[in-house]
């Protein structure tokens, strides 16, 4: 099968080669090159074996516990840095695996989302976030925090978006979040509380960097802890959003809004 009959029976899976016109997106910093995941260790590493037979060492973008997604034997994806700081060249970007009959592309490297959400909101793709004059990214709030993105309009409350990337999926169809504890995601969910109670807006964007999924919702046996903040947040004003993505080699861009369910 050519890429343009595979991309016309699988729309969301996105070959750099297919044409789609033009939409605002997270380019990737060098060509990807594919390659077979040996094993994932140390969080932060991850050896692979390259198409032409080398074997590199990947820094592996990920704090995460990736559950279900470093199966030795994946097809994975790198890009490359010819930084002279840098103590490994390659990055691991993308996996690609077979969940419910036909290949998807997960996008693992967590330091994406804000960009990919950043462009999207730039350019009039999220309706939720829509009309503000100014985007910063980066901004200190809070006790000791950053928002990831504060939009700003003159005739209205300053919103304070944090973006969450996801990953995890463990049934067809439904995609959760998170993949392991994390209390820094709970202080943030409380911290947005607080900016709602001073009369701010405050929207949890949670980014699901893969395109199978038509269902949000939390990995309660996961982190409790997590859930019990989300639903004290909500209670307290805090707004939620979740949309998917469309993956190819040389960009990630935003896809469509899912909807966020109680219960899988």
């Amino acid at each position: 099968m050519t890429i343009p009959d595979f991309a016309l029976l699988h729309p969301g899976y996105l070959p750099a080669t297919t044409p789609n016109g033009y939409r605002p997106a997270m380019t990737f910093p060098s060509e990807l090159i594919r390659g077979r995941l040996i094993r994932r260790y140390k969080r932060f590493l991850a050896d692979v074996e390259l198409d032409g037979g080398e074997t590199v060492t990947a820094t592996c973008p990920n704090t995460g516990s990736m559950k279900g997604l470093t199966e030795p034997g994946s097809t994975v994806w790198l890009s490359t840095s010819d930084s002279k700081t840098r103590k490994y060249r390659h990055t691991w970007e993308m996996l690609e695996i077979d969940f419910g009959g036909r290949p998807v592309r997960v996008g693992i490297n967590t330091g994406h989302p804000n960009r990919i959400v950043s462009e999207a909101i730039r350019a009039g793709e999220v309706a939720e976030l829509a009309g503000y004059e100014s985007l910063r990214n980066e901004v200190k709030y809070g006790i000791n925090s950053r928002i990831d993105i504060l939009l700003e309009d003159a005739g209205r409350p300053p919103c304070y978006v944090e973006v969450k990337n996801v990953h995890l999926s463990r049934q067809p169809g439904l995609a959760e979040f998170p993949d392991s504890v994390t209390e820094r995601g709970a202080k943030h969910l409380d911290e947005l509380a607080r900016m709602v109670a001073e009369g701010h807006r405050a929207v949890m964007f949670y980014l699901v960097q893969r395109n199978d999924c038509a269902r949000f919702t939390f990995a309660r046996d996961i982190d409790p802890a997590y859930d019990a903040a989300f639903a004290r947040a909500t209670a307290a004003g805090v707004e939620a959003i979740a949309y998917d993505c469309q993956l190819g080699l040389d960009r990630i861009c935003l896809n469509q809004p899912l909807p966020i369910v109680a219960e899988p």
